[in-house]
């Protein structure tokens, strides 16, 4: 298993005296309060030298006390290496991992259920050691990364919280909501379906104008910008501290190579099945479920708009986005299970050969599935809603009754905050409160039940207390990590993929995530078999989704901010087309005029009671030519000019925050300086010993020949395997020499 173990050889690790030394230890004393009361927390002064150990090398090691010399970590690793490729017909196998319920013998179980697994110290850090000596390298490395993400949320909170508050308050001063409220430009509207819906005054939309600015202001695309800057620098910290725990971890070393085979591809190789083709099904699927939730928008709009409720009639935008987002939500949480055990067979039908390979398909092919199931209907109101449903008199129609949808006078930007923020939010609540507490409990109250039915009608002593092994072992199994690293990257996407239309996703996030944290130490503590420590030395493939979302986030928010919000059209009319270089008539400049008479035969509204008024023409968002126009209803030439703004800010957008993503992974070194040059030194040092014993040895051959002259013997027949093997492996010379 090449275990990378401690030496006897020690040093100190140099403590650089300067600036960012007494800074630190300032940090250090300010953070006292907020440490986890755990030894191993503690800053490291000296360090032991680490190898691989084998019994020819054991000499090096320090095996005084050989009960503790491997930790009950790496015991629990070896014995699962030799019980997986053993045949057993029934077993009942759990590592014993103490009583964290009992106050008087001290175990890490109990230190980390009361410093770390517990709601009471969210405000602590993390003992990450002890997690990684308790539960390995793999899991520790989640936590750790898990921790250094909900840290780099709070400036993001903090500049999302600015944002909001920026909207808030310049709401009053936002010109264009001023004019949509304004009861003196109050225009008629054309109506939003055919026959059943009325015209409407564009006063009513007042509200969705006002709450559009609190989140479509130009704060908005310095956030943006912001938010793709702060990917990158979230990357570059991370791997930072993923090199420093790997140096304190003795894993620097560590190599992809020591992966073995899989048990189950040894044993299933001759049965390899193939089937690449299912995961285009699935995908399918999915968008079947959202073009079905697009009927029911319009159908459910439609059905509303006949009402004989007046109140209904009114709120039928609100009615619809509220009720389809609740179905999406729905549609989305049911899909993420389904999608999981998908993934699963499909990767175990492919048989990979090992752990490795295995758990990256799967990964993949579950990041894959649930991506698609939970970004395609906001994907949908970002940048289809609207686009295709034509204008009055030539309207789009799905199966030839049913007209397309279309966005808000003040755009669709906030019916996809309202879109991500339920869609977001809801997974969070639920997939906490249900999935990882309630259905945990339910299953361990039915294995308890079991279990006791399994007793009386065994006819065993049903008062017999239980050891702690055989409790443990009634815990739900370890069921890996893809699930856990899954909801933080989708929650991941959520904050920076369409963070221009919602700038408290980070806070939200943050908030969720200290809960997370305590919630999945609680689980793997007390709820959870100790799963089998795992060596890793990074957080795998999960690093490259990341860095793809983060570059695909660059790329969405230019969308958003360019395609969703009013940005673009505002520049265009303030700079090109305002009489008065103000933003006074910008509403007026994007609503086009529509002569009723041009209604299509059984299009028109049935009445228009409600108006008061006869209506000739109404007005809709475009820009089109008025009725008037001898190219009545062609598109402007101000759309021409707004697209092409539109695409030339996607570029510019796009290249500049990609050349400063790339010049801030470029100026921030992967490897901290201390880090390289500690490694660096171990290296030397551990030369050093080995000179020092190869040296050692050939002295002691050397006083063997030299004895063995004295007594008459003839070195030139009898030894020349020992000199040869003592150039190739002087472990051998000296083992075969003693055996002489």
């Amino acid at each position: 298993m090449k275990l990378k173990l401690p030496t006897k050889k020690i040093y100190h690790i140099n403590q650089k005296q300067g600036l960012m030394h007494k800074l630190n230890s300032v940090l250090q004393k300010i953070t006292e309060p907020i440490q986890p009361k755990v030894a191993s927390h503690r800053p490291q002064t000296v360090k032991h030298l680490s190898y691989p150990f084998s019994r020819e090398k054991q000499h090096l090691f320090d095996m005084s006390d050989k009960d503790s010399f491997f930790d009950s970590k790496t015991r629990s690793s070896i014995v699962y290496e030799i019980l997986k490729r053993t045949t057993c017909t029934k077993a009942k196998y759990s590592m014993v991992e103490g009583d964290y319920e009992n106050d008087i013998e001290p175990n890490d179980r109990k230190l980390l259920c009361d410093e770390w697994a517990s709601y009471g110290v969210f405000y602590k850090y993390q003992p990450i050691d002890l997690v990684r000596k308790y539960f390995g390298e793999k899991i520790a490395l989640y936590f750790a990364w898990l921790g250094v993400y909900t840290q780099m949320l709070i400036p993001a909170s903090i500049v999302g919280i600015i944002v909001f508050l920026y909207g808030c308050a310049t709401v009053d001063h936002d010109i264009p909501s001023m004019e949509m409220c304004d009861q003196r430009n109050n225009m008629t509207m054309c109506p939003l379906c055919d026959k059943t819906c009325n015209y409407w005054k564009i006063s009513s939309a007042c509200a969705t104008a006002r709450a559009s600015h609190l989140f479509d202001n130009p704060a908005t695309v310095f956030f943006s910008v912001f938010m793709a800057l702060w990917a990158a620098t979230f990357m570059e910290h991370w791997k930072r501290r993923q090199m420093r725990l790997n140096y304190r971890w003795d894993l620097t070393g560590f190599e992809e190579e020591q992966d073995h085979p899989r048990a189950e591809y040894e044993a299933k190789v001759l049965q390899k099945s193939l089937k690449k083709d299912q995961r285009r099904k699935e995908i399918g699927m999915t968008f079947a479920i959202v073009f079905g939730v697009i009927v029911y928008r319009v159908s459910t709009a439609a059905a509303l708009a006949m009402s004989s409720n007046p109140s209904a009639r009114a709120n039928v935008r609100a009615t619809v986005t509220a009720t389809a987002v609740i179905i999406n939500l729905v549609v989305i949480l049911i899909l993420d299970e389904v999608y999981g055990c998908i993934a699963r067979w499909l990767t175990q039908i492919e048989v990979p050969k090992t752990d490795k390979t295995f758990e990256e398909r799967l990964i993949f092919k579950a990041f894959l599935l649930k991506f698609v199931n939970a970004y395609t209907p906001i994907f949908y109101v970002a940048f289809f809603k609207g686009r295709f449903a034509g204008r009055p008199g030539d309207y789009l129609y799905i199966f030839g009754s049913f007209r397309m949808e279309e966005c808000a006078p003040g755009g669709c930007l906030m019916e996809l905050c309202i879109q991500l923020s339920i869609i977001m939010l809801g997974k969070q609540l639920i997939q906490n409160n249900l999935f990882e507490i309630g259905i945990p409990k339910m299953k361990k109250l039915i294995r308890y039940l079991k279990s006791r039915r399994q007793t009386y009608l065994g006819h065993e002593e049903p008062l017999k207390k239980k050891q702690r092994y055989e409790l443990d072992y009634d815990l739900e199994p370890f069921a890996g990590l893809t699930p856990e690293y899954m909801e933080m990257i989708i929650q991941f996407g959520f904050v920076t993929l369409f963070v221009a239309s919602f700038p408290l996703a980070p806070l939200f996030a943050l908030l969720n995530n200290i809960i997370e944290i305590r919630l999945d130490a609680k689980k793997f503590i007390t709820e959870l078999r100790r799963p089998v420590a795992v060596r890793a030395k990074d957080i795998g493939i999960w690093y490259n989704i990341l860095r793809g979302i983060g570059k695909l986030a660059v790329i969405i928010n230019a969308f958003v901010i360019s395609f969703t919000s009013d940005f673009i059209p505002r520049l265009v009319y303030l700079y090109m087309y305002s009489p008065d270089g103000t933003m006074h008539g910008f509403l007026n400049n994007t609503l086009a005029y529509f002569n009723v008479s041009d209604f299509k035969a059984g299009t028109g509204p049935n009445i228009d009671e409600e108006v008061g008024y006869p209506v000739e023409i109404c007005r809709y968002k475009d820009y089109r030519e008025p009725p008037w126009s001898e190219n009545k209803y062609d598109i402007t030439k101000e759309f021409w000019a707004v697209l092409a703004a539109r695409l030339a800010f996607v570029i510019v957008f796009q290249n500049l925050v990609m050349f400063m993503s790339d010049f801030v992974d470029w100026i921030i070194p992967d490897i901290p300086k201390d880090i390289s040059e500690q490694i660096h030194r171990e290296k030397v040092l551990m030369v050093e010993v080995f000179l020092k014993e190869e040296q050692g040895k050939l002295q002691l051959l050397e006083t063997w020949k030299e004895n063995d002259k004295k007594k008459g013997e003839n070195y030139n027949n009898q030894s020349p395997r020992l000199f040869r093997c003592s150039t190739e492996s002087p472990t051998s010379a000296y083992s075969h020499r003693v055996d002489v």
